[in-house]
């Protein structure tokens, strides 16, 4: 089986999750609705304090193109609009509901809808209303991606279920749960695209997964499931595109300009809950995991639930955890509290008994190139890093630094415990911000 070059085999954790049915959790505390859950402008809340509202009602409208509206999971009343703490530790404008716990929705929310009798417009109108964005982390607007400036180019729509990440399993379990939904989304999405072909992209580590989408694909002529090699970062956006076509892109390209659209499998699922269910995106499948939680699980909750509550709801932690971390060990986010709520891009909450990065110390670069071995982007890490420390960017760029996507690989593997994956991506994060002022 081929794979890309470069790349690491870190310890999975998926099997403490992976074989347990989704648990559905309830809100019972206030809802917190971040008016900014994705890339780009940040939504308008365009209810006042006092309002009732309604689950499945719009309560922040897209401001622009790349933008995303904002769908209450609850019936309530707004208590109040006033900034909140997110994931990375800022504070953004949010919309408070209290929730009462009736769960009373919009005329016509869940109806059934035929796709094939909509237009091309009114299906990307759709999405775009229901306030879907890439759930695989970005966050970027899904309607803008359905949307690319030459569509009759795209000859490829991935769903990529390669789920990567160790210890996530909440695409696994959807892809077992729900496959006619992934399969049928991705028919929505084709629809979108005359001529493109459908390609579901799994790694060999979900054999019961890959069989039932094999069983459930085999009398569809327009859809495949490419099995990949189970290796980290395969579900990166470039290397799923680089495994299913060949195609390579950088930095400063989209995956269209490859032919590709690419969406992981709860985005896929939220396009058809919104086609042709009537559903805008009220929910997320998270993985509660890590050696601190009880009882390791998948579950089902409301957009806008606090993680405490839901952490409460699903058995609670076993041991005081080390450390807590809202996505995968690699690329997610270290939490100082749980006191933040679950939005349109969360996808796991990781708690660890221990913390093997604070108890390692750095030492002495002994330039065993690891680094560079385990690169997916075939990058020189420890010249990267030299740049950095002077904030030489110039030579950081010159270096290429700039397709660094920050997976984590070379931090992993570098046996002096260099944080290098915080240098990259707060250098690239730096020069796009000097950019911008130019």
């Amino acid at each position: 089986m081929s794979t890309f070059r470069g790349g690491i085999h870190p310890y999975e954790g998926k099997t403490i999750s992976m074989n347990k049915p989704t648990l559905t959790v309830q809100p019972k505390g206030d809802m917190v609705f971040p008016v900014s859950q994705h890339i780009g402008a940040p939504a308008s809340p365009i209810v006042a304090v006092g309002d009732v509202v309604l689950v499945g009602q719009k309560i922040a409208e897209a401001t622009g193109f790349v933008s995303s509206p904002v769908i209450s999971s609850v019936s309530g009343k707004v208590k109040a609009i006033e900034p909140r703490q997110t994931v990375d530790g800022s504070k953004v404008m949010s919309i408070i509901v209290e929730n009462d716990e009736e769960y009373r929705t919009v005329e016509g929310f869940g109806k059934e809808r035929d796709y094939t009798k909509l237009s091309k417009d009114e299906i990307k109108e759709i999405v775009k209303e229901a306030g879907i964005v890439g759930m695989g982390g970005a966050g970027f607007p899904t309607h803008v991606k359905l949307a690319p400036k030459e569509p009759e180019k795209i000859d490829h729509v991935i769903v990529n279920a390669a789920e990567c990440e160790p210890y996530l399993t909440s695409d696994y379990r959807m892809l077992l749960e729900e496959p006619e939904k992934v399969i049928g989304g991705l028919k929505v999405m084709l629809s979108l695209f005359d001529g493109a072909k459908g390609v579901i992209a799994i790694e060999d580590n979900k054999p019961e997964a890959i069989k039932k989408l094999q069983e459930l694909t085999a009398n569809e002529s327009n859809i495949t499931v490419k099995v990949l090699k189970t290796k980290y970062p395969q579900g990166a956006e470039r290397q799923i595109i680089y495994m299913v076509t060949g195609r390579k892109i950088g930095s400063d390209k989209l995956p269209a300009d490859a032919g590709c659209i690419v969406d992981n499998v709860d985005t896929v699922i939220g396009i058809y809950n919104a086609v042709c269910l009537s559903t805008p995106l009220i929910r997320r499948i998270i993985t509660l995991t890590g050696e601190a939680v009880r009882e390791p699980v998948n579950v089902n909750v409301r957009i806008g639930m606090h993680y405490a509550e839901m952490v409460k709801q699903a058995g609670g932690f076993g041991v005081d955890p080390k450390k807590i971390i809202s996505g995968g060990p690699m690329m997610g986010k270290a939490l100082s509290t749980l006191d933040i709520p679950v939005t349109k891009t969360s996808s796991s909450l990781l708690a660890l008994a221990k913390d093997d990065v604070a108890d390692s110390k750095e030492t002495a670069c002994i330039r065993c190139g690891r680094c560079v071995a385990a690169c997916p982007m075939q990058l020189v890490p420890t010249k990267m890093a030299a740049a950095c420390r002077k904030g030489d960017k110039a030579t950081f760029e010159k270096l290429h630094g700039m397709e660094c996507y920050g997976c984590g690989s070379c931090t992993y593997v570098c046996p002096a415990k260099k944080q290098l994956t915080q240098l990259f991506v707060r250098t690239r994060s730096e020069i796009l911000a000097d950019r911008k002022k130019k």
